[in-house]
Formats: structure tokens, sequence, C-alpha cells
């Protein structure tokens, strides 16, 4: 303290005001350097801050700069018919190197999954992935896996669920990570990936219901209902019910259901405003494609939000995602117009890492 005192430095009611001595001058090109008159010598960096500056934006409307006979910059204000050495823009710097925000922007259109969870440790956290055998759902299982946590991608497929398993053992060999059997177009299925699953005696600290499936044409699964309310909706559903004791057990823990913002192009209630289970698993005859998936990503929402209301007393939290807009994915494989649509839409959409970060 006694060296800023000496130096005048502690002298100043404001952080940028400048020490006795010192004058803030600039360059022809905008940059402000600072003038010590004890010492005569000159410096970029502010003598309090250390900060370097330059002039933001024109001279102001009636103002110019000249330069008198010693070469040194000076400003007429032709309005006010006067003269100074002072910029009149000094009071409208910015910093050259500002220090970086403590925060940021979480949900921009860039942001990718790896960078969501950069620096975080997930060693000892267990995380179920449904569909993680492509698209956002490998995506998302590969990001947890290089960050630590122990991964279980649930997935219909076997095969192409362990050939997901070896791809990210081949980004990192000490990833914990296997492929269990789970097809949500059967409820049969599902009750026994969660047996199978509580048999490891394992807690479960995150569950990401990222299955689905989109323009199908009109079929009923075993079950006896509309493939795609059952594979979109009511599996999840019933998945999140088999779990629920061991999601309490593991709290914190967080279920998230990816949804679409298509949710919002239908609805589920008859003219009187009630619900309307038929609509849910419509017949062959009121059946459309579009409309069922809409319909199927409205039930995740709502599932969701209620989810939350019920187990986040017990710090289990539920939230519904819309991963952007993501058209390029294994979803458009029903029909070969969605897959043409995509296809000439995949340039102006988003990589499956960004769609990702929803999830991380």
């Amino acid at each position: 303290m006694a060296a800023l005192r000496y130096a005048g430095l502690d002298d100043t009611d404001s952080e940028d005001e400048l020490p006795p001595g010192w004058e803030q001058r600039t360059t022809k090109d905008g940059w402000v350097y600072y003038a010590n008159h004890t010492e005569e010598k000159t410096q970029w960096e502010h003598p309090k801050t250390g900060k370097r500056k330059r002039i933001a934006g024109d001279l102001p409307y009636g103002w110019e700069q000249e330069t008198d006979e010693n070469g040194q910059m000076f400003f007429v204000d032709h309005i006010n018919k006067r003269t100074t050495y002072l910029d009149p823009r000094l009071a409208f710097t910015v910093d050259d190197n500002p220090t970086k925000p403590t925060t940021r922007q979480r949900y921009d259109s860039s942001t990718t999954a790896m960078e969501i969870l950069q620096g975080r440790d997930f060693s000892g956290k267990v995380v179920v992935v449904t569909g993680a055998n492509s698209g956002i759902g490998f995506e998302t299982a590969k990001t947890f896996a290089l960050h630590g946590a122990h991964v279980i991608l649930a997935c219909r497929n076997m095969t192409r669920a362990n050939e997901a398993v070896s791809r990210i053992l081949g980004e990192w060999h000490k990833a914990k990570v296997e492929a269990m059997t789970l097809d949500l177009a059967l409820l049969h299925s599902v009750q026994h990936f969660a047996q199978a699953f509580k048999a490891k005696n394992v807690s479960l600290h995150v569950l990401v219901c990222n299955a689905a499936v989109f323009a199908l044409p009109w079929s009923l699964t075993k079950d006896g209902l509309e493939t795609t309310f059952q594979v979109n909706h009511l599996g999840h559903f019933y998945l999140v019910q088999l779990l629920q004791d061991v999601l309490c057990r593991s709290a914190p823990a967080r279920v998230v259901v990816v949804s679409s913002e298509s949710h919002r192009f239908t609805d589920i209630n008859d003219s009187s405003g009630k619900l309307d289970f038929s609509r849910l698993s419509p017949s062959k005859n009121d059946y459309w494609a579009m409309l069922a998936y809409n319909r199927s990503k409205l039930c995740n929402i709502l599932f969701s939000s209620e989810l939350h209301r019920r187990l986040s007393p017990r710090g289990v939290t539920s939230n519904a995602v819309h991963p952007g807009n993501m058209m390029y994915s294994s979803l458009h494989r029903g029909w070969w117009v969605y897959t043409l649509l995509f296809t000439l839409a995949r340039p102006f959409t988003k990589s499956m890492q960004l769609e990702a970060w929803a999830a991380g």
C-alpha cells in the first residue's frame, strides 16, 4: 500500500482514473496510450489497471482531427468553435484485452455436448441412454463415457449397439461402456431391461430417453398399440416407472426426455377440450405419420413436466429438451420422401455433436 500511495494510485475515486502526472492520449489510428509527465515516458497500458484500450466509433458530428506543426494531433470542434488536444472519443473506449466473462450462454446454436461437459468428471456416475447406437443417442453416450461415466447403451439392435460400444472404446480404451437389449416396441422387453439393470445393483444418475421413430407407416406393436406412440412415449413412460425407485435412491438424479418443437403442432383433445385417447393410438383410417410423431412428442413434454413435479422433492429432476433444427438422422428411414427432404436439408442443419448438447 505504501508503494501505491507513493505513486498516487490509491488517491483516485475510479479504477480508470489516472494518477497525478499522467495524461491519456490517442494515436492517429485510434489506439490509446498514456504519458507520464513526471518521468517523461509513455506506455500502452493503463498505469492503474494494466489494460490496453482503443477508441470506439467515429468522431462526433462537427469534430475534425488535425495535426499541428510539431506533428501532434489536435481536435477542432467547429460547432462550438474550440480546439483541444484531448480526443472527444476517449469517453467511449473499449478494452483491447477484455477479461473473459465468468459465465457464458449455455444454450446457443454452436455449443456441442463435449463443450457442455468440458472439465466435468462423471466418474462413479451411471448413465443410461436409449437408442444410443446412432445419432444423438450415440453422441450423448460417447460424451458421457469420455468424461468418466459408466454408460449403458439401451438398444433394440444389439449388433449395432456393440459396434457403437467398440467405436467409443476406440476413442478411449478405458471408457466404461456396455450395451443392453431394450426394445421399446415390446413392453415385455422394457420390463426385462429394468430387471436386468436392477440385477447389476448399481445406481442410476442420468436416464436419457432418446430413442424414437419417425414417419412410419401405420402398424401395431405386439402389445396392440400404434407403433410411433409406443416407441416414442409409452415405452419410455413404462421404463421410467420401473426404474423410479433406483433413480430416487441415486439422487441427485436426472431424467432427460428428448422431445421436439413439433409438439406444438398438434393436440390430444377432442372438440370439447377433453382428452381423446383414440388420438394417442389411432386406427389405420385416422393415422397420419407426422401427426402421430407430433402427438408422441407432446406426450413427452407432458410426461416430463409431471414427472418433475412428482419426483423433484425426492432429488430427481426431469427435463424435456428440443435438440434444435436437427433434420438429418436415421429418423427419416421410414419413407423415401423424408429421406430425400432430409438429404436436401442436411447442409443447413446441425451435426449430431451439436444436437447432443441438450442431453449433456
